[in-house]
């Protein structure tokens, strides 16, 4: 008979499952629940968590595997040359299985493919036939963020998570046993990694479920502050305070509360240098004299005695100095010069969201940012965002907003899913979409190619609404060619559907308009992504390239568009 907890997780399950409309099997949604659940400090959208999937035919046991670095999830294309020294490399080998118990077979598989894996002499192209293309090109992210920071002192820590729905307090002690030979084993392959080995049963998963984001935080402050009259404050809080303010209880950053940040960290600047130097100084000089401070909006903000509690926080400039701060501080024994330094913060009340986004480009020109790292707050972004509303879409402008509201998860188009298909569909570069999955619009080029006014917002939502399509078509239908294959080829895929639909390879943005209403037919789906693939596999022959590779060739999709019969 089911245990409380397994029947509490289970409705759980069911219920989240409901509230995200999810397309996923049974098996499948309880991994990307445990995904969550374990990388519930990162705060990943769905999208982000699906990126990290490999569990199908050929996974070495392994469900998921993530590498972040500063806590930033890595993909294929980032940048690593950005990370300063000595940063943090976390790889996550998430193992879920829905059995009611442990397994002692489960934890041995896991230990084989390690083996293979973070051994970096071996190459991985030898294990094609071993494991599938999914969990290589996520190995092949950690090893080239190992590898390439290897002349910057990295630390790292790797973490293996084996979730079920069993109980943890009854495991049998083989199975711990057999987790301390893998640890033995990682330890071999990565001297001087941080090793972590949970085991996660269903009281655990509910109890992590449970944990929501907290948007009231309290901030002490020194003993003098200066209120507007208007529940705005300056205050200045001493850096350990502040420290605990940005962090949580396990010392992982509230990525959250950065979340209307127009820029993302921007690593070994010259900038973010100058903070961490005068971090490491002895001078006497207090830190806030130096540095141009915080500005943090807030719904509602109360002082009581030297603390002040604020309800819907959001840090929206002062990124570069939180994240030196909290670089510098984490893990490291406070010294007297830290203690008494002070940060100085900004604090705004406002419920307006548009109030909200003149304070954050306001802020923000105060030093010179490049156009697109305000992409969050422009015209275009919330006018797609409202025109998706009235289409029964939600267009994530401000990340997870909609996931953190329940909307079901194959109606949450975030940015750069979009910017992807644009670039497919309208621009007609699907390379350059699968190629550049998250620095696709880092560039202000690119991102006014992507957004631009020109295009009507009815375009938009067409190319989010048939990605979309498209995504779900691929994980259900032609089965006689390999997920991987279809996934490398989605964006050349949607291409050629739009070239059959308009019956012109030469189409323009205004012909899509016509698209809009058009509903596609399973059978002219499966004809174009087969067709797609059929002409990928004879250039990969004569070219004895690999399409994963010929998926981000320029080459290939002229070659593609000369061979598609229109």
């Amino acid at each position: 008979m089911p245990s409380n907890d397994i029947i509490l997780l289970d409705a759980t399950l069911e219920q989240k499952k409901r509230q995200t409309s999810s397309s996923l099997s049974g098996s499948e949604f309880f991994e990307l629940f445990t995904f969550e659940q374990v990388l519930k400090n990162f705060d990943l959208s769905y999208d982000e968590l699906l990126s990290g999937k490999v569990g199908t035919g050929g996974d070495g046991g392994i469900d998921g595997f993530f590498t972040f670095v500063n806590s930033e999830l890595s993909d294929e294309d980032t940048d690593f040359s950005e990370f300063r020294r000595s940063p943090v490399i976390e790889a996550f080998i998430i193992q879920a299985k829905r059995s009611p118990t442990f397994s002692e077979i489960a934890v041995e598989r896991v230990n084989s493919t390690v083996a293979d894996i973070f051994n970096l002499q071996n190459d991985l192209a030898d294990f094609k036939s071993v494991y599938n293309q999914l969990l290589l090109d996520r190995v092949a992210i950690f090893r080239k963020a190992f590898v390439d920071l290897a002349a910057r002192h990295p630390k790292l820590r790797i973490s293996y998570i084996y979730c079920t729905r069993g109980d943890t307090s009854t495991m049998h002690p083989n199975v711990a046993h057999k987790s301390e030979t893998l640890k033995n084993n990682i330890a071999m392959y990565l001297p001087g990694a941080g090793i972590d080995v949970r085991f996660m049963g269903a009281r655990e998963l509910l109890d992590a479920s449970r944990l929501e984001k907290t948007y009231t935080l309290q901030l002490k402050f020194r003993e003098n502050y200066i209120s507007t009259g208007d529940n705005n404050y300056i205050v200045l809080a001493s850096m350990p305070d502040y420290y605990a303010f940005i962090s949580d209880e396990d010392g992982y950053l509230r990525r959250y509360i950065f979340e209307s940040n127009v820029r993302d960290y921007q690593g070994n600047v010259e900038v973010n240098r100058d903070i961490l130097r005068t971090l490491q100084s002895e001078s006497g000089i207090d830190f806030w004299w130096l540095n141009n401070g915080i500005t943090v909006l807030t719904s509602k903000a109360s002082v009581a005695g030297k603390t002040i509690t604020l309800d819907d926080v959001q840090i929206v400039n002062g990124l570069q100095t939180s994240m030196v701060i909290y670089d510098y501080l984490r893990g490291k024994p406070l010294e007297e010069k830290d203690k008494r330094r002070s940060v100085l913060l900004r604090i705004l009340r406002t419920d307006s969201s548009e109030e909200s986004d003149s304070i954050i480009k306001a802020t923000n020109f105060q030093t010179a940012i490049p156009p697109a790292s305000l992409k969050a707050t422009d015209r275009i972004q919330r006018d797609i965002e409202e025109y998706f509303l009235h289409h029964d879409l939600y267009y994530d402008r401000r990340k997870n907003h909609y996931k953190n509201a329940g909307k079901p998860a194959y109606k949450i188009i975030g940015i750069p899913y979009l910017a992807q298909a644009v670039m497919a569909i309208v621009l007609r570069e699907p390379d350059n979409a699968r190629a550049r999955p998250s620095s696709l619009i880092k560039r202000e080029d690119d991102y006014r190619r992507v957004f631009n006014e020109s295009l009507g917002l009815a375009i938009y939502f067409y190319c989010a609404k048939a990605m979309r399509r498209i995504d779900a078509f691929i994980k259900s239908e032609v089965a006689q060619y390999s997920m991987r294959d279809k996934s490398d080829l989605k964006f050349h895929s949607a291409m050629v559907i739009v070239i059959h639909l308009l019956a012109n390879k030469n189409y323009s943005h205004t012909d899509l308009e016509s698209l809009v209403d058009v509903d596609v037919e399973r059978d002219f789906m499966e004809k174009a992504v087969s067709e797609t693939i059929n002409i990928a596999q004879l250039y990969s022959k004569e070219t004895v390239l690999p399409i994963e590779r010929i998926a981000k060739n320029r080459e290939f999709v002229t070659f593609l568009l000369k061979k598609v019969d229109v």
